[in-house]
């Protein structure tokens, strides 16, 4: 019998967007924003950022640049 694995549910990150602007984004398109959006669109920057620091640190900088992104 095989052993059942827990479903693991990673611990959301901070959230380092403002979420009236990500809401005001969605609304001046014409629509509305689910609840979870703000935190969604967090990990993405969250994701994009730890992306471009690696890079800088691959590259041997101690300034992340916008290029890194």
């Amino acid at each position: 019998m095989a052993k059942a694995k827990k479903a693991s549910k990673k611990k959301p990150r901070e959230v380092v967007v403002v979420g009236s602007k990500v809401k005001d984004v969605v609304r001046n398109a014409g629509l509305r924003s689910d609840g979870e959006l703000v935190q969604a669109v967090s990990e993405k920057v969250h994701d994009l950022l730890e992306a471009a620091i690696q890079r800088a640190q691959d590259n041997k900088r101690g300034t992340v640049r916008p290029y890194d992104l």
